[in-house]
């Protein structure tokens, strides 16, 4: 078998290492462009990091005007910023919105090219400032991915993925976890699991690297996720939500995520679903549409999470799903499109939306069909 593997050449796992950020940064930059959202500034989860690096000398300059789903006007006035201050590294702080925004300002901020320049498939051009990214939710894995999702000026989701996008270091601090709300916790930590399970299905570009991670995410993040809603202030686990969360997204770097992903994009651009919700809510049906070509798969990853089944590869994985919706069910999350203001006459646009995400849905063990996109928002509506 031929394969390769990347990921992020540091990484510091250390509940309270924000705290010491500028130590921890000061030998990268000196005039770092700390990137964030007004959520994460009013919350207060920055000021020991701001302080940090005041401490340690940085002259740094704070952009707090992330979005989600981060608009490319955003996108753009983030990397104007960056310049206007002189930047020689970027931190992105924050959820996946954050992070994905300092990965491209990190490229693009000395260079010519544009944003609409690199959206794709390694188009950017030369090397990117330096780069340091700390997760406040255990999620996206982008602190360990060479991906950004942008919502374009046409309001698509435009993937950027590229070696450069890659961190020079990822801080993973669980304290900076601890103070998120039940509902975000859910979603998130589903979203993780969403990764894990699309990497080890992936039909292209899965590994025994990636099935590794992917296995051990599924692991730690099915087993601490209810008792992380339930018990918040629980350090433990939540350092297993960030592990699991960062496993899974070294996983899905390297073998990409397919249906689910492809499904919830449009429900964050159209009706501004966060995007761990969105996930949550694809999940099930994407999984029972799957489940006789991945059985296989499927039941592997039943063991994983202790489904408990011990027929067939079909009943396994059909024991897999229904674990992993009960697992989904306990943590309280939203289950139905109609929940979050989804109607029956906007499922088409949205079906024909999701369907042109062919950069996942290639990857889906099953193929998908526009038809098929329509019957999966449907079947949860």
């Amino acid at each position: 078998m031929n394969f390769s593997f990347d990921t992020v050449p540091q990484i510091v796992f250390e509940t309270g290492a924000a705290a010491r950020l500028g130590e921890i940064v000061s030998p990268r930059m000196k005039r770092p462009c700390v990137v964030t959202d007004r959520g994460v500034i009013e919350a207060g989860l920055i000021d020991d990091a701001l302080q940090s690096l005041e401490a340690a000398g940085l002259d740094y300059h704070l952009f707090g005007g992330v979005e989600a789903d981060p608009p490319a006007k955003v996108v753009r006035a983030a990397i104007e910023a960056a310049r206007e201050h002189n930047a020689d590294g970027v931190i992105g702080f924050g959820g996946g919105s954050s992070m994905d925004t300092a990965k491209v300002i990190a490229c693009l901020i000395n260079t010519s090219q544009s944003l609409e320049e690199i959206y794709g498939m390694d188009r950017v051009a030369g090397a990117r400032a330096p780069l340091v990214l700390l997760p406040t939710t255990a999620g996206t894995g982008s602190e360990v991915t060479n991906i950004s999702v942008i919502t374009s000026d046409d309001d698509q989701k435009m993937g950027v993925v590229a070696s450069q996008l890659y961190a020079d270091m990822a801080v993973l601090d669980a304290a900076l976890t601890a103070s998120m709300p039940r509902h975000v916790t859910a979603a998130t930590g589903i979203d993780a699991m969403v990764h894990a399970i699309e990497a080890y299905t992936s039909k292209i570009k899965k590994n025994p690297l990636s099935d590794a991670l992917a296995r051990q995410a599924l692991k730690l993040l099915s087993a601490n996720i209810i008792h992380a809603c339930e018990a918040p202030d629980d350090i433990k686990a939540r350092e297993n939500m960030l592990l699991g969360a960062m496993l899974a997204g070294q996983a899905f770097a390297n073998a990409p995520c397919a249906a689910v992903h492809a499904l919830a994009y449009p429900l964050g651009v159209h009706f501004h679903v966060p995007h761990g919700l969105a996930n949550s809510l694809m999940l099930a049906p994407v999984l029972r549409f799957n489940c006789k070509v991945a059985a296989p798969l499927y039941a592997e990853l039943g063991d994983v999470i202790g489904a408990g089944d011990t027929g067939d590869f079909q009943m396994r994985a059909e024991s897999f799903v229904a674990k992993m919706a009960e697992i989904c069910a306990a943590t309280g999350v939203q289950s139905r499109l109609c929940e979050v203001g989804v109607s029956h006459n906007v499922l088409p646009k949205l079906a024909e939306d999701a369907a042109k995400i062919e950069r996942l849905l290639k990857n889906n063990p099953r193929p998908v069909t526009q038809d098929d996109c329509l019957a999966l928002y449907t079947e949860v509506l």
